[in-house]
């Protein structure tokens, strides 16, 4: 196997990466674009390491009641079977006491040859106590405490391990999200030592870990960001390093944001709407924007990795040639998707017995479910619906996605749309992950998306199915504001983009509405009489989204802009 790049320059920070279907170190559209980064990033050639926690137990395994009510249990995997354990043990001082942590290590391929290394941090070592063997157990499990220690873990047991690694001399530490953000503490304290008094920091040792730091905030909303109580940082980080980060302490809380855009250079959003959001919350900090991808050869479904290499040859290397597929003929399109579409059905009926027809309508909608996210609003009107599906042509609906444990209204959303099964013909399938990802993108009709705006950071679902040639029927929000071309990428729900942060029910109506007059009035007429306008528009799907919202443009994005690795950049980025 491909060695690790000793020489990497950026390390990359994420709390979550999804980096196989079997290794629960994920638990949404987060960890999937930090794992999609470290493909494109092995693809290209990029000198980087990942940095993220083991999660033994994962983030929960989802369980469905004849109900559609969630249980979780935690998941059972064999780390041995996907990492390396590394030998170096580094210490964390959490609440006065050394916490022990080791690494393991999964390597990533990329095309070029090149492998990234992603080093998992565990504290499950007999030498810490009972409590502390759990620290690196669940994905956002517990409550506050248990939260601070595990963001102690990986900003600062990060730091020291990359250190014990022999990566010592990064040019660039990238913090995807906020909850890296006790690097920026970790690399003030290696360049003062113990010499702060009263939490003072000089300028220059700011403005140096300034120049080291790249911030990637995912969050839109203020309630989003993690702030912990100043008195439970005080007793889990100490008086010395609280003090530090005195500067950042907001209303009472320490606020993880505030300090990652007090610590980086460079800062940005994941859509261009969501930077305009974010600096109106932050207006004291530029605030750019870099659009998320997906990365293409991933999520790409077989059909359709093979239609691209057989008329698009280049397209695994540059995935600005899928703007090429335009020229490819609508029969084979057709062909891919209805190869991936029987995958799809086959597999809803193998696991639901929901009866799917492969030549009706079908809409998919998968994502973390969570209010408002919205993914019950296409039931506003279910007559409405069954009319719909009377006149013009059946319906199906495919839905998925976990909501956290402790989201009572996220679960019964998800109990919501289980209970639509005996008016229409709707389908949930548990234990949403990449694998059941894979399968619903490319395999839908169509990707329904309907968040309450501005709420929609970027979302990445949607770039998935363009990469198989689906369309999006979506709310204007997030990346599909840059994506939308109103009957050529798809359709919107509503016709401009709402600023609205109150989950009206005014709003709630008006969308519901928006929604089935553009599926009375062009999707479904689109689909069931004008076949070949539907292909017309899948052409254009992969052509203008497929090539752009990809994380080859995105990292390419990230050299020049955010890492200003420029003499290092790859053909094509």
């Amino acid at each position: 196997m491909t060695q690790p790049n000793r020489n990497a320059r950026v390390a990359y920070f994420s709390m979550e990466i999804g980096l196989n279907p079997l290794m629960p170190t994920y638990a949404g559209g987060l960890g999937v674009l930090a794992g999609d980064t470290i493909r494109s990033a092995a693809d290209l050639g990029v000198p980087m390491v990942g940095v993220t926690l083991l999660h033994r137990r994962g983030y929960f395994y989802q369980r469905l009641d004849r109900t559609g009510w969630q249980s979780e249990e935690p998941v059972a995997w064999a780390v041995n079977d996907f990492a390396e354990a590394l030998e170096p043990r580094v210490s964390v001082e959490i609440e006065g006491r050394s916490v022990q942590i080791r690494a393991w290590r999964h390597l990533v391929s990329g095309m070029s040859g090149q492998t990234v290394p992603v080093y998992l941090l565990d504290t499950d070592l007999p030498e810490n106590s009972p409590w502390d063997r759990t620290i690196t157990d669940f994905l956002y499990g517990g409550d506050s405490h248990y939260r601070l220690c595990q963001e102690m873990v990986l900003g600062f047991g990060g730091f020291a391990m990359l250190r014990a690694l022999g990566h010592g001399h990064m040019f660039r530490f990238h913090l995807n999200e906020g909850h890296a953000a006790l690097l920026v503490l970790a690399l003030i304290e290696a360049a003062i030592g113990t010499d702060a008094r009263n939490g003072e920091v000089p300028p220059e040792v700011i403005e140096g870990v300034r120049e080291q730091c790249v911030f990637t905030t995912h969050t839109p909303v203020p309630a989003g960001h993690d702030q912990f109580p100043v008195e439970l940082a005080r007793q889990v980080l100490g008086t010395r390093r609280c003090d530090l980060a005195q500067a950042c302490q907001h209303q009472g809380a320490l606020n993880m944001t505030l300090l990652a855009l007090r610590g980086s250079r460079f800062v940005n959003g994941v859509a261009m709407r969501h930077g305009e959001v974010s600096h109106s919350l932050y207006p004291g900090y530029p605030i750019h924007s870099i659009t998320n991808g997906v990365h293409a050869v991933s999520w790409a479904a077989p059909p359709f990795q093979n239609l691209y290499d057989r008329h698009l040859p280049d397209w695994r290397n540059d995935q600005l040639s899928l703007r090429y597929a335009i020229s490819i003929p609508g029969t084979e399109i057709w062909a891919a998707h209805r190869e991936a579409k029987l995958v799809l059905v086959d597999e809803v009926n193998r696991e639901t017995n929901a009866g799917f027809d492969r030549d009706v309508l079908t809409i998919g909608f998968a994502r973390r479910a969570t209010a408002y996210k919205r993914g019950a609003l296409v039931f506003h009107d279910v007559e409405r619906l069954q009319r719909l599906a009377n006149t013009i042509g059946p319906l199906q609906f495919v839905f998925a996605g976990k909501a956290h444990p402790q989201d009572q209204a996220g679960k019964e959303m998800i109990r919501r749309i289980y209970g639509m099964r005996g008016q229409l013909s709707v389908a949930y399938l548990p234990n949403y992950d990449m694998t059941l990802a894979r399968l619903l993108c490319a395999g839908v009709d169509v990707w329904l998306n309907t968040p309450l705006p501005p709420m929609e950071a970027s979302g990445t679902s949607g770039m998935k199915a363009a990469m198989n040639g689906v369309p999006s029927l979506s709310v204007l929000d997030g990346w599909w504001i840059e994506g939308h071309i109103e009957g050529v990428t798809g359709w919107s729900i509503g016709d401009k983009v709402e600023t609205c942060l109150t989950p009206a029910p005014e709003m709630e109506a008006c969308h519901a509405a928006a929604l089935y007059d553009k599926l009375e009035q062009k999707v479904m007429p689109c689909f069931y009489r004008e076949r070949e306008g539907f292909i017309d528009i899948m052409k254009h799907t992969i052509a203008i989204n497929g090539a752009f919202f990809n994380t080859q443009r995105m990292v390419g994005q990230y050299l020049r802009n955010a890492y200003r690795l420029v003499d290092q950049a790859v053909n094509g980025a």
